[in-house]
């Protein structure tokens, strides 16, 4: 979690939390007191500890100190930088069911952040799901897998673009399925005039199926892999 990772950025400058918050001028207690952390506390963490990376104080992923020739040239980062989205857990699943479509139920649900390059914006809605089982693990190709406990960052496919062929080639998905739940699977074949869909999974033991699309509530597909959260 995030804030795991601000602890070891103390822990690395041995230093105590108080030093902590009197080098970067933030409140006292505030990261035993947040489960969020505002792009602002973000900003000024990484102008007082130029050396970290900002890719790996917001997801986890590459290295925690910069390669040596750009670690001084710490880029800070402003709100338009980072976007927190919904983090479905393995134990809100079955919430998430019965709550996707409700605001505050969504509201209530914890916050990741993500980079958003500061080139672009990002369209669409954004949401990250924790991987549950092992049907998106391949023996053939580790390097595809999924593993239970990934952290998959997903955009919505707004249903009005299931009534013409999906772009299936480049994406995994996440199906939240009326009756089955949160699915993750590969789509192989979209038949547009029947309205279905066939899953595969990466995992041999498991065979592919065909799914109605009237049987689906929602298609996510998978953008980022986060795996250095795994358990």
């Amino acid at each position: 979690m995030l804030i795991d990772r601000i602890l070891k950025i103390i822990e690395l400058n041995n230093i105590t939390k108080s030093e902590f918050y009197r080098k970067t001028g933030l409140s006292n207690g505030f990261l035993d007191k947040v489960k969020d952390v505002g792009a602002s506390k973000l900003e000024q963490i990484l102008k007082t500890f130029p050396e970290i990376s900002e890719k790996w104080l917001l997801t986890g992923v590459g290295e925690m100190i910069k390669n040596e020739e750009i670690k001084n040239e710490a880029t800070p980062i402003t709100a338009g930088h980072v976007k927190y989205i919904p983090l479905v857990s393995q134990y809100a699943q079955a919430g998430y069911l019965g709550g996707f479509d409700n605001k505050v139920y969504m509201d209530s649900l914890p916050k990741m952040p993500i980079i958003i390059p500061s080139d672009q914006e990002p369209k669409g809605e954004y949401i990250c799901f924790e991987v549950s089982g092992d049907s998106m693990i391949s023996d053939k190709d580790p390097a595809e897998s999924i593993f239970e406990h990934d952290l998959l960052i997903c955009r919505n496919v707004n249903p009005i673009y299931w009534t013409s062929k999906l772009h299936i080639n480049k994406w995994d998905f996440v199906i939240t399925h009326k009756t089955e739940g949160i699915i993750v699977k590969r789509i192989i074949d979209h038949n547009v005039e029947k309205g279905e869909i066939t899953i595969h999974s990466l995992n041999p033991l498991y065979e592919d199926r065909v799914l109605s699309l009237n049987d689906i509530s929602q298609l996510h597909n998978v953008v980022f892999i986060n795996r250095q959260m795994r358990r």
